[in-house]
């Protein structure tokens, strides 16, 4: 078998985030309850855009953060998602290549508006976070690059796009090339919301085409029906190759068919904003595991790289991951 070009490849919701500063008056004006998370449509969507100055834009999404932090650790990674093509879609697009991803989906031509989540910053540092959805979920089997996938390491997909139908098809025949391939399969549960639409079909994927699990104590809990965390980790072991299950302070047990690994939380002096830890837990669990290393250092990888995005606003990193790392692992 030939060695693979990339080491991930993501597909997942393309979402812009847009940040800007608001007052309490503002979100009053606009009906919006602070702090919380609201989906809008187009024209609500573009009014808020319209309405907000010196705006930060950046790349984002479930499975997008979780690229963006791979490719900071210098790895070879590809993403797939939907955009637009219009200003916010053409922003993406950059963002995610001044990264060093490979992202070359087709955009979106005279469809919905590529999606963004707006989100208000008040001056007590609350974020209200208000999400159009537009072309992210459009993506189609047309969109998967079955080379791509088969000259990649891992094939990685957030459980947030198993909603429309198209979508789901484009990730079975993701699924398909990089087994025909000899390649493995990632899948982040990504919400207990999800898990409850999806517990049957979630199920399946976990026995029959899932090698790499990700989800957090809430989300493992609910797809076994549950009522304790190692009830879950018993219905789970040896249903897939591997699952990260991640618990917050209380830190994660990665567990395979014969091993069972307790990892401990990385510390966190200040614990900021918990926006986009489960998609560097994945990051540096990902980095570590197509670098070769052992599934307990993977899981500390996870941790690190989840520790920091923690400590600050917003889910890319704002340290250097790869100094972390070498800090903490050594050689990496």
């Amino acid at each position: 078998m030939s060695t693979p070009k990339y080491d991930v490849i993501a597909l997942g919701n393309a979402i812009v985030d847009v940040l800007g500063r608001a007052d309490d008056a503002f979100l009053e004006s606009h009906g919006l309850t602070k702090g919380g998370m609201a989906l809008i449509d187009a024209d609500q969507a573009e009014k808020l855009y319209g309405e907000l100055s010196d705006t930060v834009e950046c790349s984002g999404g479930s499975a997008a953060n979780t690229i963006a932090g791979l490719a900071s650790l210098g790895t070879n990674v590809a993403y797939s998602g939907k955009v637009a093509k219009d200003a916010l879609g053409d922003s993406f697009r950059k963002d995610m290549q001044d990264m060093g991803v490979h992202f070359d989906t087709a955009a979106d031509d005279g469809g919905k508006p590529t999606a963004r989540c707006i989100i208000l910053v008040t001056p007590d540092a609350q974020r209200t976070m208000n999400t159009f959805l537009g072309a992210c979920i459009d993506l189609t089997t047309d969109d998967v690059d079955v080379d791509m996938v088969k000259d990649s390491k891992v094939v990685y997909l957030e459980g947030y796009l198993w909603d429309p139908d198209h979508a789901k098809a484009a990730f079975r025949k993701a699924m398909t090339a990089a087994h025909e391939a000899g390649r493995e399969v990632a899948f982040t549960l990504s919400d207990g919301f999800c898990v409850e639409r999806h517990r049957e079909e979630f199920k399946a994927l976990v026995e029959d085409e899932i090698d790499i699990l990700f989800a957090n104590e809430h989300e493992i809990m609910s797809l076994y029906q549950v009522e304790t965390f190692d009830e879950a980790l018993q219905q789970v072991q040896g249903k897939c190759k591997v699952a990260a299950l991640t618990r917050s302070e209380k830190g994660a047990v990665i567990i395979s068919k014969d091993e069972v690994h307790v990892i401990d939380a990385a510390p966190v002096d200040n614990v900021v904003d918990t926006t986009g830890a489960g998609d560097l837990y994945a990051a540096g669990f990902l980095y570590g595991y197509t670098q070769g290393k052992d599934l307990a250092t993977c899981g500390k990888m996870g941790g690190v790289a989840a520790a920091e995005i923690i400590s600050h606003f917003g889910a890319r990193p704002e340290a250097n991951l790869a100094d972390l790392f070498k800090k903490s692992f050594g050689d990496a």
